[in-house]
C-alpha cells in the first residue's frame, strides 16, 4: 500500500510521550509482525492513538493481512460477541488487556501492543480485493461492517494528498481515533507522502494537548462539529500557533456560523480551513470545499474529491439538473466501497456496489455546482462525529428489554429516547450510553403516554420532532 522503505529516516510516528518511529524502523516492524502472523488471515485490531496500534495496522495492510479495526474501549460484551461472530485469526491488542483473553495465546509484542493467537480455524474465505472492515454504526458492537478494498483505500489516500496538496513535511496531530473513517483517511493520506504522525489519546479540553501540539510544532488537525464547537469555547481564535498551516473538518455539517467564524479566522491567519464531505461507504471523503472558497461558500461541503462525481436523483431516479432543487445525492468514484459484511461469510464476497453510492443524503447545487446538504433520508444521527444507527439502538433497547416500547430520534449531536414506562428511564440511558461508549450529554430520556404510531403500526417520527428542544 506505501512505500515506506523509501522514506528511510523520516520519522513516520512520534508520541506524547517522546518516543519516535523511522520510516525505516516501520518497515522493519511491519515485517516481524506479518512473520508471526504468517499468512493472509483476518486480525481484530483493538485501536489507539499510539504508535504500537498504527504499526500493527500498517503492517497488516502493507502484508495482505485483514484488519478488522475496533475502538479499544469497545464494551467488553460487543467485543466478545464479535469475536465469536468473526472468528479473528489473531488480535492486536494493547498489551495491558493481553491477560483478559487467558484462551489466546501471545505470540509476539512490541511498542506496547502483543499479538494473540486465537486458536480459531480459518474457516472463512477472504475475497482477495478485501483491505479491512471498519464499523458503520460508532461503538454500539453491531456485526455491520464496511468492506473497503485494496484500490478503495489508495484512491481515496491518494486523492486526499493532491487536494490538501499534502508532502513530507507535515506534522498532524490527531484528534479523532483511528478506527473512526476520517481518523483513519488521515493516517492513510500521510503515509503515502512520509510525514510524521504525532500520536496523542488526549483530547482537545487537556492541556497537555496543547503542549504536544506546541512542542512537536504540529502542522494540521481534523475535527467533526463537536470538536469545531469546543474549539469555539475554547477561544481558540487566540490560541499562539504558529505551526498550525490548515484544518480540516467532516463527519456532519457544521452550522453556517461556525463554518464562517473559523473560515474567516483561519484567512486572516494565513491559513487553511477545508470542511469536507464523507462516508465510511466511500471509504472516507467524497467531498470537500476548497479552502480559498470557504469564506465564499459558507455552509457548503464543496464538489468531488479527484476521481469523483456528484449527482443528484429525485424520487423516480430521474437525474435533476435545476441548482436549487433537492434530491438524493449519488457519488461514483473508485473509493466506493465493496459493500457490506454482516458476518463472517460475507468477507468472501466482491464489489456489490460497482463504484456507485446512493448516499441517503439530500442535497442541492447552486448555480457555480457546489453542493449543499439539506437533509437525510435514512434514520442516522451524527454524535459528535460518530454515525449511529436510530433503527440500530431501537433494536439493541428491545433485546433488552423486552416488550419496552420505545423510539429514538433526534438532532446531530443530541438523541432523544422516547419510552412509556418512567421506571426505566435511568437504566435506558445508562445501557445506551454503555453501548455506544459516548457522552451521557448527547442522549436525553423522555417519557410519553404513548408511542404515536400509524393503522399499520409503524412509528410516526414526525410526530416527535416537537421534542426536540435543546436543554
Amino acid at each position: 500500500m506505501w512505500d515506506i522503505s523509501s522514506f528511510g529516516s523520516n520519522t513516520a510516528l512520534l508520541d506524547e510521550f517522546g518516543r519516535s518511529v523511522t520510516y525505516a524502523q516501520l518497515a522493519s516492524e511491519e515485517e516481524r509482525i506479518a512473520g508471526h502472523i504468517g499468512k493472509r488471515c483476518l486480525v481484530f485490531v483493538l485501536c489507539q492513538n499510539t504508535i504500537g496500534a498504527v504499526a500493527g495496522y500498517a503492517s497488516l495492510i502493507d502484508n495482505g493481512i485483514v484488519p478488522l479495526l475496533l475502538n479499544a474501549h469497545l464494551e467488553r460484551g460487543s467485543l466478545d460477541s464479535l469475536i465469536e461472530q468473526y472468528h479473528p485469526s489473531f488480535l492486536w491488542v494493547p498489551e495491558e488487556m493481553a491477560g483478559t483473553f487467558p484462551a489466546a495465546e501471545s505470540v509476539y509484542g512490541s511498542y506496547g501492543y502483543k499479538l494473540l493467537k486465537t486458536g480459531y480455524s480459518d474457516r472463512y474465505e477472504l475475497n482477495p480485493q478485501l483491505c479491512l472492515l471498519l464499523t458503520t454504526s460508532g461503538s454500539t458492537g453491531s456485526p455491520k461492517f464496511v468492506r473497503q478494498s485494496y484500490k478503495n483505500v489508495e484512491s481515496n489516500a491518494r486523492s486526499i494528498v493532491e487536494y490538501l496538496r499534502l508532502d513530507e513535511t507535515e506534522r498532524p496531530i490527531t484528534t479523532l481515533p483511528m478506527n473512526y473513517t476520517y481518523g483513519l483517511s488521515i493516517i492513510n493520506s500521510h503515509l503515502f507522502v512520509g510525514a510524521t504522525l504525532l500520536l496523542t489519546e488526549k483530547g482537545l479540553m487537556q492541556k497537555e494537548f496543547w503542549s504536544f501540539f506546541r512542542e512537536q510544532k504540529a502542522t494540521s488537525f481534523g475535527g467533526v462539529p463537536y470538536t469545531y464547537e469546543m474549539l469555539d469555547r475554547l477561544r481558540f481564535y487566540r490560541m499562539d500557533l504558529p505551526s498550525l498551516r490548515y484544518m480540516t473538518q467532516a463527519g456532519g455539517k457544521l452550522t453556517p456560523e461556525l463554518h464562517k467564524k473559523f473560515a474567516e479566522d483561519a484567512r486572516k491567519k494565513g491559513r487553511d480551513f477545508v470542511v469536507m464531505y464523507g462516508q465510511c461507504e466511500a471509504t472516507a471523503r467524497m467531498g470537500y470545499l476548497p479552502a480559498e472558497r470557504s469564506v465564499e461558500k459558507c455552509g457548503s461541503m464543496g464538489i468531488a474529491i479527484p476521481g469523483g462525481k456528484f449527482r443528484l436523483i429525485d424520487d423516480e431516479g430521474q437525474e435533476i439538473s435545476e441548482p436549487y432543487t433537492p434530491g438524493e445525492l449519488v457519488y461514483e468514484g473508485p473509493n466506493v466501497t465493496l459493500g457490506y459484511a454482516e458476518n463472517v461469510d460475507d468477507l468472501q464476497k466482491g464489489d456489490e456496489r460497482k463504484g456507485v453510492l446512493q448516499t441517503g443524503d439530500i442535497a442541492q447545487f447552486d448555480e457555480s455546482g457546489y453542493y449543499y446538504i439539506v437533509g437525510r433520508k435514512k434514520r442516522f444521527l451524527k454524535i459528535y462525529g460518530n454515525r449511529v444507527n436510530l433503527d440500530e439502538i431501537d433494536r439493541l433497547l428491545k433485546g433488552k428489554f423486552g416488550q419496552i416500547d420505545c423510539a429514538s430520534s433526534g438532532i446531530d449531536d443530541h438523541m432523544y429516547i422516547f419510552i412509556t414506562d418512567p421506571s426505566l428511564a435511568s437504566g435506558v440511558k445508562d445501557y445506551v450510553v454503555g453501548k455506544t461508549g459516548l457522552n451521557p450529554a448527547a442522549f436525553e430520556i423522555v417519557v410519553i403516554d404513548e408511542i404515536p404510531k400509524n393503522d399499520a403500526g409503524k412509528t410516526l417520527y414526525k410526530e416527535l420532532a416537537r421534542y426536540f428542544q435543546r436543554s
